[in-house]
């Protein structure tokens, strides 16, 4: 009992984090622009600054949608694969465009796979069909 109890809070608490990740980059980041880096990067990788607002703004408005997707935790491997995707979709425009703009390549791989491991973990959960973990 103590064990599932663990366990379906520890599910809870990465669900949790997993969505303050996206909200953090798409709302804070990018929706209402607080990361300078953001905007560069997005900018330089989408020839220049008209096209890359509208990129930047929709890539946030996807983000923050993705959060709460995971919150909900509706199909969550399918949730855990649009993410890998798209980590590595943007991991790879950053990295082959961004130019200067674009942080530490190798800090940057380090801490999307950590990240994308988190992602399908809380993605392999799951619920016994008694609710108890």
């Amino acid at each position: 009992m103590y064990y599932a109890r663990m366990e379906r809070g520890l599910h809870a608490f990465g669900r949790v984090a997993v969505a303050l990740v996206w909200l953090y980059n798409g709302l804070w980041c990018k929706l209402l622009q607080r990361c300078p880096d953001h905007v560069a990067i997005v900018s330089s990788s989408f020839g220049g600054a008209t096209t890359g607002q509208a990129v930047l703004l929709t890539l946030g408005a996807v983000e923050t949608a993705i959060a709460v997707w995971v919150l909900a935790g509706w199909r969550p491997r399918l949730a855990a694969t649009v993410q890998t995707l798209l980590v590595a979709g943007m991991n790879a425009g950053g990295l082959l465009w961004g130019g200067a703009a674009a942080p530490s390549p190798g800090d940057l791989i380090v801490r999307n796979l950590a990240f994308v491991a988190l992602v399908w973990l809380v993605a392999a959960h799951r619920e016994r069909p008694d609710g108890r973990g």
